[in-house]
């Protein structure tokens, strides 16, 4: 398999939105839960699930990963001089995996967003809009 056949299957795009999920589960479920006043959920939730905790202590590489994961996603969506077949059959499959791999792209970035806010930008926006 070439480097062209990676853009047309859409595994990739599924890794990055399952490994930018994890920053939503580790960043923001968590906070979400505390704010609604279920932080014995969300001590229970640490305790329980094994990797939560792993995840949460090292949002930085974890938000790291899965912006990497983004960006290699958007250069395999992106990339100049790409393009599909010129067989009907093939160039259908290749439209409707583009298709499927930039909502899958847009779904991660948009979950990875709110992991991000949640983990770094909640807190000082609270604290400069109480002054």
């Amino acid at each position: 398999m070439d480097r062209a056949d990676w853009s047309q299957k859409p595994h990739l795009g599924w890794l990055t939105l399952l490994v930018s999920g994890g920053t939503l589960i580790c960043c923001a479920l968590p906070i979400l839960l505390v704010s609604l006043g279920l932080g014995a959920v969300a001590a229970s939730l640490f305790y329980n699930v094994p990797g939560l905790l792993f995840m949460a202590e090292n949002k930085a590489w974890t938000l790291g990963l899965s912006a990497l994961m983004l960006a290699g996603l958007a250069w395999m969506i992106w990339r100049p001089g790409q393009s599909c077949p010129s067989d009907a059959e093939l160039a259908a499959f290749c439209a409707r995996a583009k298709t499927w791999n930039r909502r899958i792209f847009f779904t991660s970035a948009v979950i990875w967003g709110i992991g991000f806010f949640f983990s770094y930008l909640i807190l000082p926006l609270r604290l400069w809009l109480e002054t």
